[in-house]
């Protein structure tokens, strides 16, 4: 993937953005105001795509979905256990969300990954939908990836969570983003690497047959 300029605006955005907020309005709002404040760039940017394009942004659904839950998660309580959950508490439910989109028609890799194409190319999002319909391989390489980052997302989840129940606080502090980080690095690479790998493999299969090395 090339960091064209759309691509790098879209992340400017749902990540950037929504931080930049969060620090800026926190000690004027608190953290309920902060995170809720967090949330105006994704929907903004959300409802210029819709404006644009007739559809959602499926990252920045995800973003303000993962705000919504951690304002959610506050209300649960705020013992420091439950604040040392939270975080994985939304990560987590996107894990679910991944693995119970695994059998439905269209998994949410593939919202995720139309979205990023329409942005790299003109007409992307017409022609990975072709894709989509003519490669069974694209088909079953998009639900790999769907398990992989749901059962990846979920196991974190589950690791974090154990720690922060079972663990002296300052341990899971020092310790946590170490782990949380390595996963979501883990998750990347293999992603780039299976990218690349399903890459290879239909330009090998796109080479006519029976040509002299």
């Amino acid at each position: 993937m090339k960091l064209r300029p759309g691509f790098v605006l879209e992340l400017a955005v749902n990540f950037l953005l929504p931080w930049l907020a969060y620090r800026l309005a926190r000690p004027h709002m608190g953290e309920t105001g902060a995170l809720i404040a967090s949330a105006v760039p994704p929907i903004v940017w959300s409802l210029i795509e819709l404006a644009r394009f007739r559809r959602v942004d499926a990252i920045s659904a995800m973003v303000v979905a993962g705000i919504a839950l951690s304002i959610a998660a506050m209300a649960l309580g705020g013992s420091p256990r439950m604040l040392l959950l939270r975080e994985s508490l939304v990560s987590g439910a996107v894990g679910v969300v991944f693995l119970l989109s695994l059998p439905m028609r269209r998994p949410l890799i593939f919202y995720l990954a139309r979205a990023t194409v329409a942005r790299e190319m003109e007409g992307g999002a017409a022609r990975f939908e072709t894709l989509w319909r003519e490669r069974p391989a694209l088909v079953s390489a998009m639900r790999f990836m769907t398990l992989v980052w749901g059962v990846g997302l979920t196991g974190e989840t589950a690791l974090r969570a154990w720690m922060a129940l079972t663990w002296p606080i300052e341990r899971f502090l020092v310790i946590s983003p170490f782990i949380g980080y390595s996963i979501y690095g883990a998750l990347m690479l293999w992603t780039l690497w299976y990218r690349k790998a399903i890459r290879s493999r239909a330009e090998a299969r796109a080479q006519p047959d029976g040509i002299a090395s």
